[in-house]
């Protein structure tokens, strides 16, 4: 069974032939992301890569005005950091810690040498950034054609999907600042929820209870993210079946 701490909790990182992944572990560092941290700004170059195993990062795009809304989630599927690779240099998203755990994180330098020798790690990347285009995507048809609802069922499945627990310490006016929506939208829309038997919640924390009932009210947008995020990524396996990934991966 995989420690809490393991770095094969992010599945990134599980994905990587054993070679590599022992290559990369003893510069891998484990840190505790809070709930609210600020992993970097907008504009700034990182010095580091995340990879997240038990938190999820949520990416904003700020405005001039200093209003901002969610673009993307990173969760144990991912990691923070594709301006590193991508030949950015500095990140267009603020990237906050809206779901406290743990990560990995590994320097730049280091992830660069890694991604420069063309491996697997290389290819991973590159389609998982095709994922994250993805989610950014749908996320923004999402949120200009899709009722809150939907949004809201879209959010609370999305973020189950990289947690162990039915229980998510979140507030509402946190997935109202998320969605770039006004609190009261965010209320009424989990109301329904509520009374659907979906959901419960106290404050700072739902809990789904009916996970069905949510996939039941979801709009279309949870899906595509989902099926292009496993087509890409090819459901990656753990190092015990590296060959499958391989292959998978070339494919």
């Amino acid at each position: 069974m995989l420690s809490p701490q393991s770095p094969s909790q992010n599945r990134l990182l599980a994905a990587l032939p054993t070679a590599e992944y022992e290559r990369l572990l003893p510069q891998l560092e484990l840190v505790p992301m809070r709930l609210g941290d600020l992993l970097c700004e907008s504009g700034d170059q990182l010095l580091y890569a995340y990879f997240p195993t038990s938190a999820i990062v949520s990416l904003h795009y700020v405005m001039e005005s200093g209003a901002s809304v969610e673009v993307a989630g990173v969760g144990n599927e991912g990691m923070l950091g594709i301006s590193l690779f991508m030949g950015g240099q500095t990140t267009l998203t603020r990237a906050i810690v809206q779901t406290g755990g743990h990560g990995y994180q590994l320097r730049s330098r280091l992830l660069m040498e890694e991604f420069n020798r063309f491996g697997l790690l290389l290819r991973l990347l590159l389609r998982y950034t095709q994922a994250l285009i993805t989610q950014m995507a749908q996320t923004a048809a999402c949120n200009r054609h899709h009722s809150l609802l939907q949004q809201v069922c879209r959010w609370l499945l999305l973020t189950l999907d990289r947690v162990p627990s039915n229980d998510l310490i979140i507030t509402q006016e946190l997935i109202a600042s998320m969605l770039g929506v006004r609190r009261v939208g965010v209320t009424e829309a989990a109301g329904k929820l509520k009374d659907l038997g979906a959901i419960s919640y106290r404050r700072g924390h739902i809990t789904v209870l009916n996970r069905a009932l949510l996939s039941a009210h979801v709009c279309e947008c949870y899906n595509v993210v989902k099926r292009e995020s496993a087509r890409l990524l090819c459901d990656v396996q753990y190092r015990q079946n590296p060959a499958a990934v391989v292959v998978a991966v070339r494919k």
